[in-house]
């Protein structure tokens, strides 16, 4: 549903989910996860998901993003995520759920299932760590985003690899994941597609390189922790089931097959379902432009999340200039909106002078070389009858800004 995020509608997604489900998914499914399954029975080894879960995802987002076409580029000009609180407090739910999701996929209260868990741990800390130096080296700062971004594709290259390789192999898998994944979310950019919550770098690809992973650090010895398959063989090549480090090279085939024709049937149907929901009456699935202006928790919910308590900071009002000393001036107990006429409120207590609102900003010191000791505001509590509030019998807070320049 990442792939819908701001100019998608609701009704045509969820009658795609449904087909979806039923075309994609469930098939994939049975291909690896059924005994009487292609992919069970050619001997791949996936653990959790990596294909029916991670891959399916990925390239269903990839389809979608497709068929629904890129955001109006005018109306991104100031974007960035709307809240990292939930980002983080999402991560971390996600984080948390998936030792279960992760953990239980060994069907049983076992060793394989905790050394799961610690192998999921390991992944997703060090492609966090990862995805956060990646993205330092460009701006020099510590993203959360970064890190929320690393710590998922990181859980996503666990879900296959879990529980068939051993904790070294996770530390590795982790850094590989975070590099790759980090790098793929510039494949949208070369094919001009829209995915705007990266689920395919972070899902797609991470789940491509989880399954990678098995054929090379798949291990007998981990997939014999849970009492089951202990001395298990694979079926195609007569060996134990493992990878590369207990010699059994032509995993690295199996898996290869596995990815292409998962990537495969799930792009090329998840477009095909896409594209027919589309040309039918009533399902258009892309919004109006006019509803993508005005955003689409108003036009598909008529509700907001946010918006109803709105801060737009302004650092050239709230933030003082360089050397200048503000030493005997105290911000007013006046309501700040963060306009810049609010940037020169500074109030002496124990004064009360009545006065009427501000009606210009202070001089900005590129235009006045105006000394900011010398500025002294009165605070008042006035109902002005021009003021906006005052028709609503408000009591409102003003200041009243005495300037006496200095020239320097």
């Amino acid at each position: 549903m990442g792939a819908v995020a701001e100019r998608g509608r609701l009704l045509p997604a969820l009658v795609f989910i449904f087909f979806w489900a039923t075309l994609v998914y469930c098939p994939i499914t049975c291909w690896i996860w059924n005994p009487n399954g292609w992919a069970f029975k050619y001997g791949v080894m996936d653990y959790a998901g990596g294909g029916p879960v991670e891959i399916v995802s990925g390239l269903s987002a990839l389809a979608y993003s497709l068929v629904l076409g890129r955001r109006q580029e005018r109306m991104m000009i100031n974007f960035r995520p709307h809240n990292v609180s939930l980002i983080l407090l999402g991560t971390v739910f996600l984080w948390f759920g998936w030792l279960g999701f992760n953990g239980g996929s060994s069907f049983g209260a076992n060793l394989r299932a905790v050394m799961a868990c610690w192998n999921s741990n390991l992944t997703a800390s060090f492609a966090a760590m990862t995805w956060v130096l990646l993205d330092w080296r460009l701006s020099r700062k510590w993203s959360m985003v970064g890190w929320c971004s690393g710590t998922i594709s990181g859980l996503v290259a666990a879900t296959p690899a879990s529980g068939f390789i051993p904790p070294w192999a996770s530390v590795i898998l982790g850094v590989v994941t975070g590099f790759v994944s980090n790098y793929s979310t510039k494949i949208k950019y070369w094919m001009g597609i829209d995915d705007s919550m990266d689920v395919f770098a972070e899902h797609g690809v991470a789940g491509i390189v989880g399954l990678l992973f098995n054929a090379l650090f798949g291990s007998d010895a981990i997939v014999g922790l849970d009492g089951v398959n202990v001395g298990a063989k694979n079926p195609t090549t007569g060996t134990a089931v493992g990878g590369w480090i207990i010699h059994n090279y032509r995993q690295i085939y199996i898996q290869l097959a596995y990815i292409v024709a998962t990537a495969a049937y799930t792009f090329v149907v998840s477009a095909l379902i896409a594209y027919a929901i589309n040309i039918i009456p009533g399902l258009k699935l892309r919004a109006s432009e006019q509803a993508e202006l005005l955003g689409m928790d108003d036009d598909q919910l008529g509700e907001f999340a946010y918006d109803y308590v709105e801060v737009r900071r302004d650092y050239l009002a709230w933030t003082p200039q360089k050397n200048d000393q503000v030493q005997d001036a105290n911000l007013s107990r006046a309501n700040l909106y963060g306009c810049g006429e609010h940037s020169g409120m500074f109030s002496n207590p124990g004064q009360e002078t009545k006065s009427q609102p501000i009606s210009s900003p202070i001089p900005s010191k590129s235009s006045s070389q105006t000394n900011l000791q010398d500025v002294t505001a009165v605070p008042s509590v006035v109902g002005a009858p021009d003021h906006p509030s005052a028709e609503h019998g408000e009591t409102v807070e003003t200041v009243d800004v005495e300037l006496s320049e200095k020239p320097r």
